[in-house]
């Protein structure tokens, strides 16, 4: 059996349990559940702490994990991405008292509150910045006004939660995260184990796909049908049919969720009439 490392709590928790249920596996009935044997897919869900899941993959106690790219990088393991997964998108960054004019070249000598220290350290380091970092669990955004730190670095989405501490981002973003499928670069997996990893990369991209397309309809003028497919050219063409009324065509094509609504008034202004948009539940590419 594949095993797989996931969040068992947290932010990333939910998003994965729901990316996972749609490609097909098993869901958990309960929180306090810590391994789900999914048979019929021939995996073991194990359910971590997130920040935990590299160490396990990097170990080789799991095969492969969902976690984000942030708490990848301060476990230092040397995975490998298999597969972005777009959701919980993040910018992590350096964040300062409001007015405080800093740049990265100022940090040198300063001290640093964050709960990545192994993120920023090696980011310091990478710049030739010697500075003090502190390991805070969590609330970093107080650090400065209780005297703990100067700056503190932290996970960046609106910065409405830093302005409201009196604090303002500077500097290039450390980095940008996303949730990922990752594994260890040395995985070796036998055939069995190697085959169900690609059913599981290749169902969830099926999802993603499914997520950011939906399948439009319409009828047109066959006279007319040049013009709507250009609108509409679909991943390799759309889909073309006769109607029983002379004269007309029946087209069927995916088009990205961003641009449904202005697609439908395009199509609307060729002549399409009948538009009709239909959710994809998943799909293989």
């Amino acid at each position: 059996m594949l095993r797989i490392a996931v969040p068992n709590k947290g932010a990333l928790s939910e998003p994965t349990a729901a990316l996972l249920a749609e490609a097909g596996y098993r869901r958990r009935s309960n929180a306090k559940e810590l391994v789900l044997v999914d048979e019929p897919n021939d995996v073991e869900l194990f359910f971590l702490r997130p920040r935990d899941i590299a160490v396990y993959v990097g170990s080789g106690t799991v095969d492969v994990g969902i976690t984000g790219q942030d708490m990848l990088a301060d476990s230092r393991t040397v995975g490998e991405v298999i597969l972005p997964l777009g959701f919980a998108r993040s910018t992590f960054r350096f964040a300062a008292p409001d007015g405080a004019d800093r740049t990265l070249e100022s940090l040198q000598g300063a001290r640093i509150a964050t709960s990545y220290e192994n993120l920023v350290e090696d980011h310091l380091a990478e710049h030739g910045v010697d500075a003090t970092v502190v390991h805070l669990d969590g609330a970093v955004e107080s650090s400065i006004r209780l005297g703990v730190a100067e700056v503190i670095a932290d996970v960046v989405e609106t910065g409405t939660t830093l302005r409201q501490a009196g604090l303002d981002v500077f500097g290039d973003p450390i980095m940008t995260s996303e949730a990922v499928l990752f594994s260890r670069v040395d995985l070796e997996l036998e055939d069995d184990a190697a085959h169900t990893l690609e059913v599981l990369v290749r169902r969830i991209r099926g999802v993603l796909v499914a997520r950011e397309y939906v399948l439009i309809d319409y009828d047109i003028p066959t006279e007319k049908l040049e013009g709507a497919v250009a609108v509409t050219p679909g991943f390799e063409a759309p889909t073309v049919s006769e109607l029983h009324r002379s004269g007309w065509s029946a087209v069927r094509s995916m088009v990205a969720v961003s641009d449904t609504n202005h697609v439908m008034d395009a199509l609307y202004e060729a002549g399409a009439r009948a538009i009709l948009v239909t959710a994809i539940q998943a799909c293989r590419m």
